[in-house]
């Protein structure tokens, strides 16, 4: 037995067997320090976000209008009076279904015009289509002062003056350019080979379309739903001028009703909006599964 081979075995007796290796970090692993950092960041943020709904919510149980000057007396009279006042007291069923009425029509009706818009860009060549995708894009550069004034002539000529009908359609003239734009990038993410074997199959356009790419599409339509959903139900400008009974309302109309030249009802105001966020929340909640993959999926092909 060679010196070296005794120097080696020498040296091996003498490490302590109860030592572990040291565990080495793995590639894209955070350590402690940067997981706590990281999530402590993200609880701050949290907390920014939640901060608004939270203060809402506690203002609402004010009795008072004025109880927001001085937010700390709140504690020793809270009530749900204001709930009680609103739901009783007001239009608030009313509001709701006319804002349910539109809301949900924007959102079929705009939804299946922008689906059908980008699927045909995404899948046809005819001529100008680039063009067209970029008219589009361009509708949305206008301000809405600019377009009340047409709208109302072309609504009128129509007799769609106070009517839903006339307010799903003004609603969807500005959400469909966008959700066009959303959804013909989500369809450029589906292979063309989808729509071969359907032809193959023997499908038509619009059973390809239906039948095979629509299932496929499902985040993209969430994405674009939800769109046009909050886009409508939220409106004020079109709502309050194309809307004249007070019975037609929306929620968003309606809140102005709480607001006089000298007087603001706040605590009213407070509650109203608590209970306004309430179907948003809902349909929030139904199409959340897909959202994230709607809005990440439409950037990966051009």
């Amino acid at each position: 037995m060679s010196t070296t081979t005794l120097q080696t075995s020498a040296a091996a007796d003498q490490v302590p067997t109860g030592t572990a290796p040291a565990k080495t970090r793995r590639r894209g692993e955070n350590s402690r320090a940067g997981s706590v950092a990281s999530h402590g960041i993200l609880i701050v943020a949290s907390l920014i976000a939640l901060f608004p709904i939270g203060w809402l919510v506690f203002l609402s149980l004010g009795p008072d209008k004025d109880d927001y000057l001085h937010p700390g007396r709140i504690f020793d009279k809270m009530t749900f009076d204001n709930y009680s006042f609103v739901l009783q007291h007001t239009n608030f069923f009313e509001w709701m279904k006319s804002s349910l009425i539109v809301s949900l029509g924007t959102t079929v009706v705009g939804v299946m015009v922008a689906a059908t818009t980008g699927y045909a860009v995404s899948r046809m060549r005819f001529p100008g289509y680039k063009k067209f995708m970029w008219v589009l894009l361009v509708t949305q550069m206008f301000p809405i002062a600019v377009l009340i004034v047409p709208m109302y002539q072309i609504l009128s000529d129509l007799q769609l003056i106070d009517t839903y009908l006339g307010l799903i359609l003004v609603y969807c003239s500005t959400a469909v350019p966008y959700s066009a734009w959303l959804l013909k990038g989500y369809f450029d993410t589906i292979p063309f080979e989808i729509d071969e074997a359907g032809r193959v199959d023997g499908l038509s356009p619009f059973g390809t379309f239906f039948r095979l790419i629509l299932p496929l599409a499902k985040p993209g339509l969430a994405v674009a739903a939800f769109y046009n959903f909050i886009t409508a139900f939220g409106e004020v400008a079109f709502a309050s001028t194309f809307m004249l009974d007070d019975t037609k309302y929306t929620f968003a109309v309606g809140l102005q009703s709480f607001v006089s030249e000298h007087d603001a009802q706040r605590n009213l105001m407070a509650a109203t909006a608590v209970l306004v966020a309430i179907p948003v929340s809902a349909f929030f909640y139904l199409v959340q599964k897909n959202l994230v993959t709607g809005l990440t999926a439409g950037g990966t092909k051009g």
